[in-house]
């Protein structure tokens, strides 16, 4: 067992979770490195519809309102959400920017990376107004980092990971075994996420979610990223249920006619009629090809890196599918993937057919509400 001691900081004081030293002595056994991220949980705004367009239709964005039979309507694209986002320091003052290649992430928390051997240290900061947590997937943790509230038969310090009070901090700590990266039927890359988890159907549909990219052994760059892709792309298909985010009252209730502001009002009662409003069916946030075209762009003969992940939720089937060129799946030539509750996947494409096209889920209803982007080859 590592040993450690406990570090929460909440307001000014400080206490510990695991020392520097310890993480950096396991890191040196399995001959990785210590790679820290400073994550906070804020609350902020978040536009589904950046700039007001469905740019799949090239028209003003309305909403469909797919069910419940209703007619298009103006309807507000902005939530109030909480969301990962990573600052430079533990001083939580200065964000991260975010690189160009990566703005195509939207609502999803910062991208974490690992190489099997490493230890992954997350200093997270509770900015939000209720306690929340960062659970990861594939990656190792004792019990003080799982980040989620159970009966496990544990007390006392084992618990602060639970869920971090509004205003405190907390280091989670993974190393990254074996086990933890490249299958044998693999590529050099492999996708996990992380999430919420003190309440996690709340927390996820509140926005707190985001990747992990873990690379094999010697197959990586210095910044942990796989030395034989050129290019990356995580794709998170989301049926996000607004009406079941700890902000819903703040998004709904206080003026519903600034919301709806045509035509008969959902009854909250009846979910069927809720759909269309509060339903928001996404990749990475964006809906109805919101996303910025420059944030998928890529170049004829770039090895590209598809990641896949799914959410949550109780009809989060999805069926991504890319017009114009093909991947290698499972060994397998495709341009559909499939995507269960939470499942991830990886995908590998070089690109050939120059042309901007669409990347959209083939699930029928999904594609009408909106789960579709563009992407662009460049000669």
């Amino acid at each position: 067992m590592i040993p450690h001691r406990r570090l929460v900081l909440s307001g000014l004081t400080l206490f510990t979770l695991l020392s520097t030293a310890a993480v950096d002595a396991q890191s040196a056994d399995q001959g990785g490195r210590t790679r820290t991220y400073y994550i906070a949980a804020d609350e902020v705004m978040w536009d589904y519809v950046p700039g007001g367009r469905d740019d799949i239709a090239g028209v003003p964005y309305a909403d469909t309102a797919f069910f419940a039979n209703a007619h298009p309507r103006p309807v507000s694209t902005v939530y109030k959400k909480v969301l990962y986002r990573e600052y430079t320091d533990s001083t939580f003052r200065t964000l991260t920017p975010r690189p160009a290649e990566w703005q195509h992430l939207g609502f999803l928390g910062p991208l974490i990376r690992g190489v099997v051997g490493d230890t992954i240290r997350v200093v997270f900061r509770n900015n939000a107004h209720r306690p929340f947590s960062v659970h990861p997937h594939g990656v190792f943790y004792q019990k003080s980092s799982e980040g989620v509230p159970y009966n496990d038969g544990t007390s006392g310090a084992d618990k602060a990971d639970d869920g971090v009070a509004p205003g405190a901090t907390y280091v989670y700590v993974w190393p990254v075994p074996e086990r933890a990266g490249p299958g044998p039927m693999d590529g050099s890359s492999v996708m996990w996420m992380y999430h919420s988890h003190v309440d996690e159907v709340r927390d996820i549909n509140t926005g707190l979610f985001g990747p992990i990219i873990i690379t094999a052994r010697g197959k990586a760059r210095p910044d942990g990223s796989p030395n034989d892709v050129d290019r990356e792309i995580v794709a998170s298909f989301m049926q996000v249920e607004e009406q079941d985010s700890w902000l819903a009252k703040e998004n709904f209730l206080p003026s519903p006619d600034s919301v709806f502001s045509r035509g008969p009002k959902p009854n909250p009662s009846l979910p069927q009629d809720a759909y269309p409003w509060f339903v928001k069916f996404t990749i990475n946030g964006f809906v109805h090809g919101s996303m910025p075209l420059s944030a998928l762009t890529m170049r004829k003969g770039e090895r590209v890196r598809w990641y896949l992940m799914a959410s949550t939720n109780d009809f989060d089937f999805h069926a991504p599918h890319w017009h114009g060129n093909t991947v290698i799946l499972n060994g397998m030539r495709t341009d559909v993937a499939q995507l269960a509750m939470m499942q991830m996947a990886v995908a590998d494409m070089v690109p050939d057919d120059v042309g901007t096209w669409l990347f959209h889920c083939h699930v029928s209803f999904h594609n009408e509400e909106g789960m579709a982007v563009r992407y662009r080859v460049m000669p």
